[in-house]
């Protein structure tokens, strides 16, 4: 896909966001590469493993990305029947910043949160910021699962944290968080279809 195209007429961006999510990465824990379909199939297989076993799916992001993980919670609770939720609550955010530095604020809450076997959905358009990757090194530590979802640098460090690892190619802001909404909108579209058809 090309990169800084200054054509910013909204046909050429539709082109360039379509080949952005069809050039979308899902890698596993040992960096595998694993087809689209593939990807989301085993992202619905943690999410529905989860829902089976009555566990927690919580969702963390910065600034556009903690928008991208309120907004798929809602469709997490209320179309996949997850028991999901962010965990960027205004005044324990605040304290845990507050208290032990913004760095820290998501683990320090996960870890009072967290369990064994439940997942974290952890969203940074870089891969690199340090609140987010805590977050996931502390639900690792707990015997949890976690899945990624970031762009820009195909080696962020986010990106070799989680379980499964969402990647999409491009340093821009807007396309990546599009991005972002529109894969995890997929996944409680496709739990939504599944709950129809059974």
């Amino acid at each position: 896909m090309p990169k800084d195209n200054p054509d910013m007429s909204l046909g050429a961006r539709v082109a360039q966001f379509q080949a952005l999510l069809a050039g979308s990465e899902f890698t596993d824990a040992g960096g595998t590469r694993l087809s689209l379909e593939d990807g989301i199939a085993r992202a619905m297989q943690m999410l529905r493993a989860a829902r089976e076993r009555s566990s927690s799916v919580y969702l963390v992001g910065n600034g556009g990305s903690a928008g991208i993980a309120s907004h798929a919670t809602t469709d997490f609770v209320n179309v996949a029947k997850l028991r999901a939720q962010t965990v960027h609550d205004s005044s324990l955010l605040t304290c845990m910043a507050n208290d032990y530095g913004y760095e820290n604020a998501f683990a320090r809450i996960l870890s009072q949160l967290a369990g064994r076997d439940d997942v974290l959905v952890a969203i940074s358009s870089s891969g690199k910021s340090a609140n987010i990757r805590n977050a996931a090194a502390t639900v690792k530590q707990k015997g949890g699962q976690v899945l990624t979802l970031s762009g820009f640098e195909r080696d962020n460090p986010l990106r070799a944290m989680g379980d499964l690892n969402i990647w999409l190619d491009s340093r821009d802001y807007g396309f990546v968080e599009i991005g972002h909404q529109f894969i995890l909108h997929n996944i409680a579209d496709r739990f939504g279809r599944e709950h129809k058809a059974g």
